[in-house]
């Protein structure tokens, strides 16, 4: 049996077809140490190995996804990496395209983090289109903290000074440690059954990952989620991201900068409240002076100054047409009596009583009219219509 000859190229994208049609290949994370590190500047892409004790792949990080780093990739720099596998048609290798990369110092728990944070993304629970718009003007912002940190603190400062009205609803939980989580999950859930506010601000201060790992628990993130209340996230510093940042209607890089996204500057609403009632006391008297306007001109009418000079040129306008309407009528009248009497005369020309008078009878037998004389016999009675009057006759010859 002859075997199909193909060529190379054509095992290699055979070979490529198998490897990204595998999904346990499409999305896997991979820890190890870089070597043969090359940063093509004019492209942005990075070229690397990632190896261990046992073995070496190949990697590539696009411009794309390179960008996105917070820190310079180097030989001998451990990290964890995530990417897909395939293959490189035209040399036949087989390589890591990756799509992110962390680096590995901080072990087990930074693998959980980005295994937890893939799995939530791929679920959707990050999409900008779920994310609730926070409200302009808050009445109520419940608060989800530690009652003693430095970051209660700054959260209340803030909302004094921007704007003093608003109402703060405390929920002290603990931020860090087993109790933690269950905490948090239950302040959120607690608020939303209460509909306690319109805001929710939950986060702490900044620390390590171990300090924020509550922060990192799946069921707060479906728990947020799953608010009807706007959350904005407020956890660490600036460079500290969580999962409740991703999941979070909002992520605020500080707490203090979490508490100037939930409410308005009290300043800032009295400038634009007062550009509002400017503009209305502006577009208001503009409208009164139309309208005065207007009614100048309405009383500046002859009919305003003087009532009588309108029913008198209606009466003028009634005499008018009444004499346009005699004046046809007679015309009409005069016409149809002419017609009328020019066809009464020809009807009375033409009428048998007429034509009798001059010298014309008509003879009847038996009710009928004769117009023939061979309708006609000896000894027939007939009736002789006269202009005068009618005689009886009887046929003799």
């Amino acid at each position: 049996m002859e075997r199909k000859v193909i060529s190379v190229t054509q095992l290699n994208m055979y070979v490529k077809s198998i490897l990204e049609g595998n999904q346990n290949l499409n999305d896997v994370f991979v820890s190890g140490e870089i070597s043969n590190f090359t940063n093509h500047y004019k492209s942005g892409h990075m070229y690397m190995s990632i190896k261990d004790d046992g073995a070496v792949i190949k990697a590539v990080m696009f411009k794309g996804y390179a960008s996105n780093l917070q820190f310079q990739p180097e030989n001998g720099m451990k990290v964890i990496v995530r990417g897909k596998v395939s293959i490189y048609e035209r040399d036949g290798n087989y390589q890591l395209y990756i799509t992110a990369m962390k680096q590995a110092g901080l072990g087990e728990l930074q693998l959980k983090y980005e295994q937890l944070k893939a799995q939530l993304e791929k679920e959707g629970l990050f999409d900008a289109k779920y994310k609730k718009p926070l409200p302009r003007i808050p009445s109520k912002i419940a608060v989800i903290t530690s009652p003693t940190g430095a970051a209660v603190q700054d959260i209340l400062n803030i909302l004094k000074r921007r704007f003093p009205v608003v109402s703060v609803v405390m929920c002290p939980v603990q931020v860090q440690g087993s109790l933690a989580a269950p905490q948090l999950i239950e302040a959120v859930k607690k608020v939303n059954e209460l509909a306690a506010a319109d805001v929710i601000i939950i986060g702490r201060g900044g620390g390590s990952i171990e300090d924020l790992w509550a922060f990192n628990n799946e069921e707060l993130a479906r728990t947020i989620f799953a608010s009807k209340i706007p959350v904005i996230s407020a956890v660490g510093h600036e460079t500290d991201f969580t999962i409740c940042d991703y999941v979070a209607d909002r992520r605020a890089p500080t707490p203090s900068a979490a508490a100037e996204l939930a409410v308005p500057e009290k300043n800032e609403l009295e400038t634009a409240l007062n550009k509002t009632k400017n503009n209305l006391k502006a577009y208001l008297s503009r409208v009164f002076e139309n309208k005065n306007l207007s009614f100048q001109a309405l009383m500046n009418r002859q009919c305003m100054k003087n009532p009588n000079f309108s029913v008198v040129v209606k009466g003028q306008t009634v005499d008018l047409l009444e004499n346009r309407l005699n004046k046809a009528f007679e015309s009409v009248y005069a016409k149809s009596n002419a017609l009328f009497i020019e066809v009464a005369s020809k009807l009375n020309s033409l009428s048998p009583t007429n034509v009798m008078l001059r010298g014309y009878s008509v003879v009847f037998k038996n009710g009928n009219v004769i117009s023939s004389s061979k309708n006609l016999k000896k000894g027939d009675e007939i009736n002789i219509k006269l202009s005068d009057g009618e005689k009886k006759a009887e046929i003799i010859e």
